[in-house]
């Protein structure tokens, strides 16, 4: 170790040679909050010095900017619907080297074994992938999941260096009502980290969620929650994803005095925004377009979330980190051009120049289990003709909960041709129960036809929505039969499926390969069956499942009201 030492201290001070110095750059001092001029020097992957340095090979980068690697504070990969490997082709060339992942959605459908997936296929990547233990799997006790992971199952990983501590702890109620099997899993952290998800929460409620341990939140959608949380201590991570995006509103509240707890995430983004925006240097861009300066949306891209997450060698650009390092043209632009990871180059002009390899999927595949779904199965009586009726809101994963007046048949509901309001069911997919969920909803828009899919946060039931049976049964046949994915059905006939074979909620091919059936699903969706053009259809409907997340949800045991935090009958009205 002290040989190692001693040779650092001669190549910091130039009595040897670094293997590699990138000549000529204007530095972003996330420190100093300055751009600095002069090279960077690097020997087996770190930075061993800032100035004039010769090396043993030099890279002339003519003075352009030169930042640390980004960081993405809270990521599920799985809502990519490719494989770490393959996502990590995607977002390394636009500047992401290192994202804390909380496998949560694959850990509901395979337990441990989905964790362990990701951690393996995680491996041997030009990209730092850490993880979030997840916390709620199931997310509560209001639905089924396709396993259970208490407090001694977590603690076989809770010492493994990658994680870095508990996911986000979604069951806040648990949490504040002091509950002993949400204690434990908090127990288990040892110093680590616990990551926040309690949306709406205040007052006092707020400081007992704190109290446990709670140290981030991304679930801010205005400025009063994110300063109610930054006044408590709470990290904030600014998310702006697929469905939820809340960039263009929080970054309004970010101040030169609470910038240093402010850092960014994607949380879930569907491939096309990926591809398209990008990943987490699109978070940046849309800051500087907001006002923020350049170095402030760096720093909040970087060394903010290193710090927040205890990443003591990564973040900055300083003797002794990582080189981690991206190279940009034109600040304001923040157009990514290369990317070094530990001193490798490894992307250049938004392509890879690494391979990644296939992995082993053999123990996350054939997880779709249903019983046979009939016809009266997805029946809704009612009493009579008004009913709760779940609202979609535009860009947004939040609900309201409204009553309306519905056509009805023999005491059913029947759907009106002109009125917005569809059938929604969530059909339990992991051992073949039989439990079926039901639900109304207004303004999804969908005319003639289904979609269903096994991406229905987080337990990933089967859910699906229409405006009749019929293509509602030939949807949940037709997800049933690929082992998993997303489907479009429109008057008997199966108009497009993606099928997703691992877990039902990723595919094995490229992101650009997902893409195109999505792109080609979507024109299906808006084009044909009339989809709302304010949603993303497949988004949507997968959080309409998700029973954390105001104002009213459904599950596989039924209609849920977030707000009670309780079961309420469609026909019961207040």
């Amino acid at each position: 170790m002290s040989d190692n030492i001693k040779r650092m201290i001669d190549l910091a001070y130039g009595r040897e040679l670094p293997e590699l110095v990138l000549k000529n750059c204007r530095i972003v001092n996330v420190f100093s909050h300055e751009i600095i001029e002069g090279d960077i020097a690097i020997d087996s992957g770190k930075i061993v010095g800032i100035g004039q340095y010769k090396g043993e090979k030099e890279i002339d980068l003519n003075w352009k900017y030169v930042a640390p690697g980004l960081i993405d504070g809270h990521v599920h990969i799985e809502s990519s619907m490719v494989t770490p490997n393959e996502f990590a082709r995607v977002i390394v060339p636009r500047g992401t080297t290192t994202i804390i992942a909380d496998p949560h959605e694959i850990a509901n459908v395979c337990g441990l074994e989905g964790l362990k997936f990701m951690m393996n296929s995680g491996m041997e990547l030009p990209l730092n992938i850490f993880f979030m233990l997840p916390s709620c799997v199931p997310a509560t006790s209001f639905e089924n999941s396709g396993a259970i992971l208490d407090a001694d199952k977590l603690r076989e990983l809770i010492c493994d260096e990658r994680i870095l501590g508990l996911g986000e702890l979604m069951d806040y109620p648990s949490v504040i009502l002091g509950d002993e099997d949400t204690l434990e899993k908090v127990k288990i952290v040892k110093g680590k980290l616990i990551d926040g998800h309690g949306p709406n929460i205040s007052g006092k409620d707020l400081n007992a969620y704190v109290i446990a341990g709670v140290r981030t939140e991304h679930e801010c959608s205005t400025i009063e929650e994110m300063i109610n949380r930054l006044r408590l201590g709470m990290y904030i991570l600014i998310r702006e994803g697929s469905a939820a995006r809340n960039l263009e509103t929080l970054i309004r509240g970010v101040t030169k005095e609470n910038l240093r707890r402010c850092l960014f995430c994607t949380d879930d983004k569907h491939p096309e925004d990926i591809l398209t925006l990008g990943h987490i240097d699109n978070n940046v861009r849309l800051s500087i377009k907001m006002g923020l300066d350049p170095i402030s949306a760096i720093k909040m891209a970087t060394i903010n979330a290193a710090e927040c997450y205890k990443l003591k060698e990564i973040g900055a650009i300083a003797p002794g980190y990582v080189a981690d390092i991206i190279v940009i043209d034109d600040l304001e632009k923040f157009n990514v051009v290369q990317v070094f990871k530990n001193g490798v180059l490894v992307a250049k002009n938004n392509v890879p120049l690494f391979k990644v390899k296939a992995v082993d999927v053999s123990k996350v595949t054939d997880t779709v289990r249903t019983k046979e779904v009939r016809k009266e199965d997805l029946k809704i009586e009612l009493k009579g003709d008004i009913a709760n009726v779940i609202r979609l809101l535009p860009h947004s994963l939040v609900t309201e909960k409204v009553i309306r007046k519905v056509e009805t048949e023999k005491g059913y509901f029947k759907h009106h041709k002109n009125l917005d309001i569809l059938k929604i069911a969530v059909i339990e997919r992991h051992k073949a129960t039989g439990n079926i969920g039901l639900g109304l909803v207004e303004n999804f828009k969908l005319t003639n036809g289904a979609i269903a899919s096994t991406i229905a946060h987080d337990s990933h039931n089967l859910i699906v929505i229409g405006d009749n049976d019929e293509d509602m049964l030939l949807a949940i046949k037709e997800v049933v039969r690929v082992g998993g994915g997303i489907t479009i059905c429109s008057k008997g006939e199966v108009l497009k499926t993606l099928p997703l074979p691992i877990a039902g909620i990723m595919s094995n091919k490229s992101m650009e390969e997902v893409n195109v059936t999505l792109k080609e699903m979507l024109d299906l969706a808006y084009n044909k069956l009339g989809v709302n053009n304010d949603i993303d259809p497949f988004m949507t409907l997968s959080f309409l499942a998700l029973p954390v997340i105001p104002e009213i949800k459904v599950t596989d045991m039924g209609l849920f009201d977030v707000s009670k935090f309780q079961f309420i009958k469609i026909c019961d009205v207040e």
